[in-house]
């Protein structure tokens, strides 16, 4: 199965408030940074679907 992601939707892809845009948290290596940079990184080995409503679950 392929890692077919979206970073809009990924737990690292956060906003950096010093850089002023949104930034991957994973330590990329300059292959993969350049991937990313270049908008081909479609089958991300680290995406993780992000779920805000999780914490809320287990305080429920």
């Amino acid at each position: 199965m392929k890692n077919i992601s979206n970073c809009e939707y990924c737990m690292n892809y956060s906003y950096d408030e010093d850089y002023e845009c949104y930034t991957c948290e994973v330590n990329l290596d300059e292959d993969e940074m350049a991937r990313f940079i270049s908008g081909n990184f479609s089958q991300c080995p680290y995406f993780r679907m992000g779920d805000e409503y999780k914490i809320v679950r287990k305080q429920m």
